[in-house]
């Protein structure tokens, strides 16, 4: 028997990638690296967390900013892009026991360079705490904030990023939907038909749209401003969500998670900063905030949805302006994957 676990289920670790002076974050670093700061001392009061840095330069700059190593482990390599929640393993169970899957990457439709990136994966193996991890190499393109796990049996996902003929050209809904019923244990997956907000370049990660908070409830990405671009697309998403069923063919409870003010970068293009892009670990949900009076509202409606997890406020709209933000740049693993880390 094949399962994907839930985010809410216990972890041994969350991995993040450092960004590096020669990345992406180049005019804006050290705000960038400051909001990576907050995250891996915050994380590593509830688990470890493992970091992939550039070099030994690089790993000893990220200590100077951390000061201590308590529950961290670093490993060197290089990558073209930190957004490790499309690049990294994802985590199956097979009769109780952890597997690392390992699926293709294509720098999301091809826009990007990513070669290091897909590669990124078997460069982790040789390295603690992944040495004796069990793993397996699968020819299909998936990234991780495009699929959503209830724990059970049920997928959340988008048609405009999964059907897309960037990915898995030449396949079909069921090719796919097959494809995600093998490898990852489901029974049934459901399809969203909805665009990206402005700015993403995932072709709607799910990630960024509608979460599973448990095995009945969905916060999703909400507008209620009539003038604003995603406002007549949203609602649509909000009706296909109301319209979704439970295993036992109940409604799902929805939350909802309206959209910060928009956002812009230097060239005026908008940038997708939303409160779907949360981060469960053991114990606490960090959820991205940004300066902005509907942090209260989202940072309210998700305490409500995790009422054992302390809710933190996470500082992105540095992360934002690459187009990602807090659950795109970290990846979980499950308890069993890493026993000695976990805590």
């Amino acid at each position: 028997m094949i399962r994907f676990p839930a985010e809410w289920e216990k972890q041994s670790a969350v991995l993040i990638a450092w960004p590096h002076r020669t990345g992406d974050f180049t005019g804006r670093l050290e705000s960038v690296e400051e909001t990576y700061a907050f995250i891996a001392k915050t994380i590593t009061q509830y688990q470890s967390v493992i970091i992939v840095c550039h070099d030994d330069s690089h790993q000893q700059h990220i200590k100077s900013l951390l000061i201590s190593d308590h529950n961290i482990d670093y490993i060197q390599a290089t990558v073209n892009d930190i957004w490790v929640r499309d690049t990294v393993f994802l985590t199956v169970e097979i009769d109780d026991q952890p597997q690392l899957l390992n699926f293709r990457f294509n720098g999301w439709g091809n826009k990007y360079p990513h070669h290091e990136d897909n590669a990124l994966n078997h460069k982790l193996l040789p390295h603690s705490p992944f040495q004796d991890a069990s793993h397996k190499d699968i020819d299909f393109i998936l990234e991780g904030g495009s699929v959503e796990s209830d724990g059970m049996d049920t997928l959340l996902t988008t048609k405009q990023c999964l059907l897309n003929p960037n990915r898995n050209k030449g396949l079909t809904q069921y090719d796919i939907e097959q494809q995600l019923l093998v490898h990852l244990g489901a029974k049934r997956v459901l399809w969203l038909d909805q665009d990206n907000l402005a700015g993403d370049d995932t072709d709607a990660h799910i990630d960024t749209l509608a979460r599973f908070c448990s095995a009945t409830t969905i916060a999703y990405t909400s507008c209620e401003d009539a003038h604003d671009r995603h406002y007549h697309s949203l609602k649509r998403m909000e009706a296909q969500l109301q319209a979704f069923r439970t295993p036992s063919k109940e409604r799902y409870q929805l939350v909802d998670l309206p959209l910060p003010k928009p956002i812009y970068d230097e060239e005026g293009q908008r940038l997708p900063a939303n409160y779907a892009n949360f981060l469960i670990i053991n114990h606490a949900v960090l959820v991205p905030v940004y300066d902005d009076p509907m942090d209260n509202v989202a940072i309210e409606r998700l305490a409500g949805c995790f009422a054992n997890h302390k809710i933190i406020s996470t500082p992105c709209r540095p992360l934002v302006h690459q187009y990602g933000s807090l659950h795109c740049m970290t990846m979980q693993f499950p308890e069993k994957v890493f026993l000695k880390h976990c805590s």
